[in-house]
């Protein structure tokens, strides 16, 4: 009995993995490829508070505020009102001067931080981004080299109210 048993014993077979090397060498490099074109640039910005104007009684401080108009760039402060108005026509703005200001007010107020950008229905997604860059940093030209500062990175956004001048361009009096 013992020499039927032996005659169905099998020998081990070998495994052939042949084709999972051949998915495995073309799968790596795929994945490591593609792992390359997923970054993503992400932008953080705050939503302005409800009642910030109601608890910034205590201490004057600066909130800067830039409204983006279709004829003009307002920068003013929250609690003052406007510091200047930078016209433009379709495209066309002094990007130098509308630095130049930013710059001057940071160096006034360096450790402030923050601005919010007021928007109306109009303004294009394009002028947007373009107005973000440019409150971020600014390139300074110093004795002999161009400096990048830092300009005020904490960006809020929100909508612009109606110009009182527009609603009110037929001469009536409510």
């Amino acid at each position: 009995m013992k020499k039927s048993s032996l005659k169905h014993l099998h020998e081990a077979e070998e495994l052939n993995i042949t084709a999972f090397m051949n998915l495995m060498v073309i799968l790596v490099p795929f994945l490591l490829i593609t792992a390359v074109f997923s970054r993503m640039t992400v932008l953080e910005l705050n939503l302005p508070a409800l009642d910030a104007k109601a608890n910034s009684q205590e201490k004057v401080e600066l909130q800067l505020e830039l409204v983006l108009r279709e004829n003009s760039f307002d920068i003013r402060d929250a609690n003052l009102g406007v510091i200047k108005i930078f016209p433009r026509s379709q495209g066309e703005t002094r990007w130098d001067l509308f630095t130049d200001l930013l710059v001057e007010i940071k160096t006034r107020f360096p450790d402030e931080q923050d601005i919010t950008l007021l928007l109306e229905p109009s303004i294009s997604y394009k002028t947007l981004i373009h107005v973000m860059d440019r409150v971020r940093t600014a390139d300074v030209v110093s004795v002999l080299t161009v400096e990048t500062i830092e300009l005020f990175p904490n960006i809020s956004i929100g909508d612009a109210e109606t110009d009182v001048s527009e609603n009110n361009q037929g001469g009536e009096q409510k």
